[in-house]
Formats: C-alpha cells, structure tokens, sequence
C-alpha cells in the first residue's frame, strides 16, 4: 500500500486523465495555470468479500483516513461511505459498492465470476485503486449488465480507478459560484449532467454540487471494442455549518444524481 498521500493521488489522477480526456482540458480551462484543490475522489466496486468497500477504504485508512459518514442508495442498490485525512486539505475520498445480493441471479452470478479472476494479492498492492478491470469481460456480459445496473456495467467494464475527481469552488481563483462555473463550462461545450437540475443540492444543505456527463472512450472488451461512458469531472461549493467550519459531508438526494453522469 501507498506510504504517501500525495503520491497515491497523483497516480489516481494520472489514470483518470487517461480514461477522461476531457478532464485536463476543465482544469485547464478553471485552473488557468494555477493549481486546483480537489474537493474528493469517488470509487465504485462490488461489496464481495475479495473487493468491498472495506478492501478499498484500507488503502486510505493505511495513510490515516478516517470514516466520516455512511449513505444508502435504495433505489440504485448501493451503500457507500466517505472518508475524511486529518489534514484537511487533503481530498475527501467517497466510496461506495453495489448490493449484489438485491439483484437477478443472473446479475449475482455474472459479478461473482468476475471478482473470482481477481488475485487477491492484486487487492492490497500500490496500484490497485488506479489498476483497471481484472477480469475478462465480453461486450454482451457488459450489456446483459447494463440492462439491470448502469453501476454494475460500468464496474465491469472500466474497473478500478477514480470514477470522479472534484473541482472544490471554494478555492477557485475567479469565480464566486456553481452557476458562473457552470456556464464556463456549457460556452466551451462540456455537457452537464442536467438530472434533477443542473445544481444539486443548495445553501440549506450546505452543498452544491454539478459535473459534465462522463467522457465516452472506446474500450477493450474479449471480442471486440466499443465506445462507453468513463469517467467524469465534478465541481462542489461547499457552505459553512453554524460554528464557521465548511461542511465536509456528503448529501444523499445529490449524490443520487450525480451517480447518472456515467449514463450513456
């Protein structure tokens, strides 16, 4: 496991450059040459023994993570946990599993024989939170996953890495709100995702929270290549709770909305 924080984030957003072109270009646009604060990472597995949540969240324990909060997703089958470093300007880490148990058999049985290629050596090495799909994957497995679970497809296909990475506005050189970010955004022809609302959440909530809609790559598959969502960029203003501190949290009803930027 990584021994540096600093360094396993650099190694995440090498990766997620990669899977999300679009990324250097918004932080290029943002940034404008200064650095970026990232608000937080996002991760997605499968809450099977070899790769829950848990195994995840070790990686970042082992560099003095600590869990914050914990989330239900009924409606998407998931769970999911955030993650806060005692150094406050180190990004927050979201991670969240699928409750393979609540879907089809045919669902259960397709994610057990993929988490069964995985070596579990691979689950506690340096790399594994940016090491990609370990596991063969053909295009109709993809797609009989995706009939039932964006999450579940998207899993599979794509693997482990960074499903998000978080502009933090508060510290945005420029701008004072999510809407001028926004607009920035849309007059240099990134689309939003627009579910429940361009902006998620609000100020009683102590979160905004947009993001573009997930970059579409070509991806490997056994029998062949086809084009897929990937990964997405998101931008989060956070607002102060009553003794001055920004709230660190997460709020479920956006966090819902913004899981469908990964939808094609």
């Amino acid at each position: 496991m990584h021994t540096d924080v600093n360094q396993l984030f650099a190694s995440l957003w090498d990766d997620y450059v990669e899977m999300t072109p679009s990324a250097a270009k918004v932080h290029q646009l943002l940034g404008k040459g200064e650095p970026i604060i990232n608000d937080h990472i996002a991760l997605r597995t499968f809450n099977l023994d070899k790769v829950n949540l848990s195994v995840l969240a070790n990686h970042f324990e082992s560099l003095g993570y600590v869990a914050c909060g914990d989330y239900h997703f009924e409606a998407k089958k998931l769970k999911a946990k955030h993650f806060e470093h005692p150094d406050a300007t180190q990004p927050k880490v979201f991670i969240s599993e699928l409750l393979v148990e609540e879907f089809s058999p045919q669902l259960q049985a397709i994610v057990k024989d993929l988490v069964d290629q995985v070596d579990v050596a691979a689950t506690t090495a340096d790399n594994f939170l940016y090491s990609g799909r370990h596991w063969t994957l053909d295009i109709a497995t993809y797609e009989a996953l995706l009939a039932e679970s964006e999450y579940a497809a998207w899993v599979a296909a794509i693997g482990y890495r960074a499903n998000h990475f978080t502009v933090s506005i508060n510290y945005l050189a420029g701008v004072e709100t999510l809407a001028e970010v926004n607009e920035i955004l849309k007059d240099n022809g990134f689309v939003l995702n627009c579910v429940g609302g361009e902006i998620k959440g609000s100020p009683e909530v102590l979160l905004e929270q947009s993001s573009t809609m997930a970059d579409k790559i070509a991806v490997s598959f056994s029998d062949g290549q086809k084009t897929i969502p990937s990964c997405f960029y998101e931008f989060a203003l956070r607002y102060p709770k009553a003794d001055g501190e920004l709230y660190t949290g997460f709020v479920a009803a956006s966090a819902d909305k913004i899981f469908e930027s990964t939808n094609s």
